[in-house]
């Protein structure tokens, strides 16, 4: 899709991401999508749009490429979104310039394929969710307090100040909301990995044995559950090397290094759009070839 004749600054650096964005489909031989900001509400509502305007191109693939960058956020959002990739193409790349964290790892596992390099990181399952005062904050996080208190409450040592802490500082209903979004969030996790990322996993690499329906399964369940573990990774925020990806939860990661042509492809985009968003003051942005759409300030 054409721009047309640019008519300002910003519409010849747009063209310049249609320009690089191009690149990036051949690179993959797929439809193209740049996605960096925040997973919440409506986002969804903006990728229907985006992938519908996609699938209209009369040069369409059965495959689609996502270079995704994102902090995170609502797991039931990333469970709409991944219906609306899976319902136009047979076939998804995540791209991880940079990072995609907490519900963006989830998404990233919905993923066919995943490819990063030395520099990219993804990182726990640590749903975001808005408590009562509004705040989006990390479910694990008020999770493993509380189960702290509990076990300390049936020891018998807990302080005075802890006991007023559970009575005031915890709402049980939000407790059951952040219990369900991590739920949520390894089901989902579990289910993507087995039906996309090791659809194609059939003899084990180390002895070459047949892989079975529940070999999958177990595979799945025990990467979701090494994700979901806040002691292992410390903080809602750690980043993930495609190393310790590789090596902790034997996950198979495509190494962009090993491209140098492809990683240069994705890194001259990135660079470029993540430099504009910056100077527009975006904190979100979905891009295709021909279309820009921004839908959230950065703070």
């Amino acid at each position: 899709m054409s721009r047309g004749l640019p008519r300002s600054a910003n519409d010849v650096i747009e063209q310049l991401l249609d320009e690089r964005m191009q690149k990036v489909e051949e690179a993959f031989n797929a439809d193209g999508l740049g996605f960096t900001g925040p997973l919440y509400a409506g986002v969804d509502d903006l990728l229907r749009l985006s992938v519908e305007d996609l699938v209209r191109r009369p040069e369409r693939r059965s495959r689609l490429v996502i270079l995704l960058t994102t902090s995170g956020g609502y797991i039931e959002v990333v469970q709409r979104m991944v219906a609306i990739l899976r319902y136009h193409y047979e076939y998804v790349i995540f791209v991880i310039p940079n990072y995609a964290f907490s519900a963006g790892t989830v998404l990233a596992m919905s993923g066919d394929e995943i490819h990063m390099d030395y520099y990219s990181r993804l990182g726990p399952i640590d749903p975001q969710v808005e408590s009562a005062s509004g705040k989006m904050v990390p479910a694990l996080g008020y999770l493993v307090q509380w189960e702290r208190l509990l076990q300390k409450a049936r020891k018998g040592e807990l302080t005075m100040v802890e006991a007023q802490l559970m009575i005031d500082g915890f709402d049980q209903a939000e407790l059951y909301q952040y219990g369900q979004a991590r739920d949520l969030s390894i089901a989902l996790l579990s289910e993507w990995l087995v039906n996309y990322k090791f659809k194609n996993w059939t003899r084990t690499e180390s002895l070459g044995k047949a892989v079975t329906m529940a070999t999958r399964k177990r595979r799945a369940k025990a990467i979701a559950k090494k994700l979901n573990e806040t002691e292992r990774w410390h903080s809602h925020g750690h980043g993930i090397s495609m190393a310790v990806l590789r090596r902790d939860l034997n996950l198979r990661i495509d190494d962009l290094d090993q491209k140098p042509e492809v990683c240069d492809k994705v890194k001259q985009y990135h660079s470029l759009l993540d430099d504009y968003m910056a100077k527009m003051t975006q904190g979100g942005v979905l891009h295709t070839i021909g279309s820009y759409v921004p839908y959230a300030r950065r703070s």
